[in-house]
């Protein structure tokens, strides 16, 4: 198939020959193709869009430099929250590769982000790196006065399964200033990061 038709097949509704056209791409790449999914980060078309994030996300760290460019400088939210999840894909993908340091300061710098659609995708990539980035997380959440941020950090270090949020979670929770809603979530989130805690420690 020709790029042209790996493109057009990013649009079809079946999400398998999406998933196939993406893989392509990626394996055949070409100087074209990096700018060219970039392109499509604002699609009105959302299938068309999330196949791009996708596929930005299977040709792995050499898209980095190019999603955080996006990612801090882009006027687009669309495409700014499409940067954060593409990055996220990059993670998936390639589990083994750890993000580059360009990558990560970027995460950091967008959860600043004052679009709330933009900070969620940042904390869900930033879940999906894990442990490495966990002080980041933590140095966030105890910075921030924006609920909805703080929310999803808990919940990112809920899920993580590192010792090092227990200590601030539990804080959270104790200190009588936290949000009502933050509090919440962040019991919630102690609890499955104290049992992951302790799995990961083998007591059961």
């Amino acid at each position: 198939m020709s790029t042209e038709e790996l493109f057009q097949q990013l649009r079809h509704p079946n999400p398998h020959l999406r998933d196939q056209a993406m893989w392509e791409l990626a394996e055949n790449q070409d100087e074209n193709t990096i700018p060219r999914l970039m392109s499509i980060l604002d699609e009105e078309d959302t299938t068309y869009r999330r196949a791009a994030v996708k596929a930005l996300g299977a040709i792995g760290s050499d898209t980095v430099p190019f999603l955080v460019e996006a990612l801090l400088n882009s006027e687009n939210v669309t495409v700014r929250g499409s940067a954060a999840k593409a990055l996220a894909q990059v993670v998936i993908n390639y589990p083994d590769v750890p993000l580059s340091d360009e990558g990560i300061q970027g995460l950091k710098t967008a959860l600043n982000d004052p679009n709330p659609v933009v900070n969620i995708a940042v904390v869900m990539a930033l879940g999906e790196i894990g442990s490495p980035v966990v002080d980041i997380l933590i140095e966030a959440l105890q910075t921030t006065d924006n609920p909805a941020l703080a929310i999803s950090l808990v919940n990112a270090l809920g899920s993580i399964g590192d010792s090092r949020g227990v200590e601030v979670l539990t804080g959270l929770i104790q200190n009588e200033s936290t949000d009502s809603y933050v509090r919440e979530s962040a019991t919630s989130a102690l609890s499955r990061l104290e049992m992951t805690v302790k799995f990961n420690r083998g007591d059961r």
